[in-house]
């Protein structure tokens, strides 16, 4: 099991850090057990464009997408590959001021019959969210630590205290609350964020269509 705490993701503050481009802008990060990226793509309605090699190829495919709307577009891509983590293979899903891992009832149906966690941010002045599906049923979720909601709001006390996460009070100031969700994330999932992860996996890249209202 993952001993990982808000220490071992220091990584992502660094102004060249592969990440950093989405705590400015906004990003998504799901990660689902037991479901490969072409069939995490067919629940979400998505139809492939092709794998682009390394997040450098994903991040052009990305901006190549953006030039093409005069304003940040309603669609977004996802980049989505496989990775070992507890109990298996998982899908890691991630896009840029994108929201799959956002909508209920896109996770509900990812997670059926297995487990998906997923952590954001919208950028600028951020609103982060972290969220837990178990069986198809949100478990935990919330904004800041002290305020949770889902059928088992107080399931992950123990192991939000040992990643740096206060869920009683007031958070540490010296701990970085965005590290520490990365950390809880790699708990429940057993997959390990890094940079050289990031950078050489191979991205099956495909549009994500507006949500319905």
């Amino acid at each position: 099991m993952s001993s990982a705490t808000a220490a071992d993701y220091g990584w992502i503050r660094s102004a060249r850090s592969l990440f950093a481009y989405g705590l400015e802008v906004g990003y998504t990060l799901t990660l689902v057990r037991g479901v490969s990226p072409e069939e995490l793509f067919r629940i979400v309605g998505v139809e492939p464009r092709g794998v682009r090699a390394g997040f450098r190829a994903f991040f052009e495919e990305h901006e190549k997408f953006l030039d093409g709307f005069e304003k940040w577009p309603e669609a977004f891509l996802a980049g989505a590959f496989t990775v070992r983590g507890e109990g298996g293979d998982w899908t890691l899903a991630l896009e840029f001021g994108g929201d799959l891992g956002t909508r209920p009832n896109l996770m509900e149906a990812l997670s059926a019959g297995t487990r998906a966690v997923s952590h954001s941010s919208n950028g600028g002045k951020p609103m982060d969210f972290f969220h837990w599906y178990e069986e198809g049923e949100l478990r935990t979720t919330f904004e800041w630590p002290a305020d949770r909601t889902g059928s088992t709001p107080d399931a992950l006390n123990p192991l939000m205290l040992e990643v740096g996460l206060n869920p009683f009070g007031d958070e540490d100031p010296t701990v970085d609350g965005k590290a520490a969700v990365l950390a809880l994330t790699e708990r429940l999932t057993g997959v390990g964020l890094t940079e050289e992860l990031l950078a050489e996996a191979a991205y099956l890249v495909g549009e994500v269509p507006e949500a319905p209202y």
